[in-house]
Order: structure tokens, then C-alpha cells, then sequence
């Protein structure tokens, strides 16, 4: 349980992973700022984090011990039509926001992302070498780059998964959340605490297994579902596994347990 004087400012707060991190930490008595923006809703601030005076302000506002960046556009398709505004937001925003977390004295974590590898040869360590097969693969790893704290690449974000072969594995958004908590917990104890931590489940899907698991759990039929290995889209990765290195952060829970309870 964390001293209740203690803040986290949350970006991207009305999003799937941005609404279970606040949820995570409020649980755990945190004072919790969450950020959006078009979407911002009463209880959020409505901040745009392409503007470096409005990020500026933001932190010397509220001072926060820990700011975790969820905010991003994860979408590939829009990524490619506005990539002039995805760079603003994934790269110069994060930027700005690590910058401004190290002078007010913030533990930065930054969420990325498996895409930025190319899934020729998994599993991935912390150390291995990205190599985005796309442009947002790219803008994740262009954010990493920059003077990040602490980086923390989950891999098949809820609702996410390749069409090609391999598959993905998609990891529960509370379990991503509990993994922040703790990290940021464990940074309060240890200043020293920083450098890239990967996180998924263990369990891998292919997008067609998932709507037929989610269907099951819903009683519904999937005699529909058709799977569809080769499609002409733009590059994704393979096989996006990553190591497990944070798992004793949280048990270790299969995701079709998760969509069945």
C-alpha cells in the first residue's frame, strides 16, 4: 500500500491499459492524474502532449512521483495516413515528457511496444536489437531512444494480434497495470531502478483462436469466424514473443482464463 501523499500522473488515462493502470493505483491509494484528450471525461485533464508549454505546466501543476506513458497512437493504418501526427505524439511527446519527468524528479515509465521487433527470431531479451517492420513499430522505438527511465514493452496488447501465422500474446490490461504499480513501487524503494522490462502472457493466439475463445465465453456462435492467413496488409511481425522476465511481478494467468471468469 502506497503513503497517500504519493502521485502518479497517467497518460493516455481514456484508454483500455490508461483506464486499468488509474483503476491499479487508486486501488493501492495512490493520488492518481489522469490525462487525455479528445476523449477526456470529468475526473481527466484534458492535456495535448504535442505541446511541450502544456506538458511543462502540467508537471510543475501537480508534481507527480511517477508518471506512467500509455498515451500513443497504436493504431498502424492511421500511423501511415498521419504520420506526421503519430511522430509528434509517440516520439517528441515522450521526449518532452522524460525530459520534464527527470527535472521535477519523476520515475518515468514508458509503455512500447513487441513491435518493435521484427518476430524473425523469437523469443526477445531486453538487450536484443529492435527491428521495426512498420512505421509505428518505428515511432515506438524512436520513443525508447530517447532518455526514458524505465521502458516497459508488453507484448499483444489486449484486443491485438497478428494475421499471419505465428499469432500473438494477448496479455490482460490489469495485469500490464499491476506490473506499472509495482515497478513504480519498487523505483521508490530503489532510486536506482531503471532500463527496459519485457511483459505478455505466456499463451499464444492467432486472432481467430481469440474471437472463437471470446465467443465461447459468450455463448455465441463462431461457426462464422473464418481464419485468414494471407492477407496483403502491412508488415507486422511474425512471432512477437518476448522474455518473461517480469512474470514474478504477477501469477502467471492464461488469457482464456481471464475471458472465462
Amino acid at each position: 500500500m502506497a503513503a497517500p501523499d504519493l502521485k502518479v500522473l497517467v497518460t493516455g488515462a481514456t484508454g483500455l491499459l490508461g483506464r486499468a493502470v488509474c483503476r491499479e493505483f487508486e486501488s493501492s491509494s495512490w493520488f492518481v492524474i489522469g490525462t487525455g484528450y479528445r476523449r477526456a471525461r470529468p475526473r481527466l485533464l484534458r492535456c495535448d502532449l504535442t505541446d511541450e508549454d502544456a506538458i511543462r505546466r502540467l508537471l510543475h501543476k501537480y508534481k507527480p512521483d511517477v508518471i506512467v506513458h500509455c498515451a500513443a497512437e497504436r493504431r498502424p493504418d492511421v500511423v501511415e495516413r498521419h504520420t506526421d501526427a503519430a511522430v509528434n505524439l509517440n516520439v517528441n511527446a515522450t521526449s518532452t515528457l522524460a525530459k520534464e519527468a527527470a527535472a521535477c524528479g519523476a520515475f518515468f515509465l514508458y509503455i512500447s511496444s513487441d513491435y518493435v521487433f521484427d518476430g524473425r527470431s523469437p523469443p526477445y531479451g531486453e538487450d536484443d536489437v529492435p527491428n521495426p517492420l512498420n512505421l509505428y513499430g518505428r515511432t515506438k522505438a524512436g520513443g525508447r531512444e530517447r532518455d526514458t527511465e524505465a521502458l516497459s514493452r508488453c507484448g499483444g496488447a489486449p484486443g491485438a494480434c497478428s494475421v499471419r501465422g505465428g499469432g500473438r500474446f494477448p496479455t490482460d490490461a490489469r495485469d500490464v497495470a499491476a506490473v506499472c504499480r509495482k515497478l513504480s513501487e519498487r523505483a521508490r524503494q530503489d532510486p536506482s531502478l531503471r532500463g527496459i522490462f519485457h511483459f505478455s502472457s505466456n499463451e499464444q493466439m492467432t486472432k481467430y483462436e481469440m474471437g472463437v475463445a471470446i465467443a465461447q465465453a459468450f455463448q455465441l456462435p463462431s461457426n462464422h469466424l473464418i481464419p485468414l492467413l494471407n492477407l496483403n496488409v502491412e508488415p507486422r511481425p511474425f512471432t512477437s514473443a518476448i522474455t518473461d522476465c517480469l512474470w514474478p511481478f504477477t501469477p502467471d494467468k492464461r488469457w482464456r482464463q481471464t475471458v472465462f471468469h
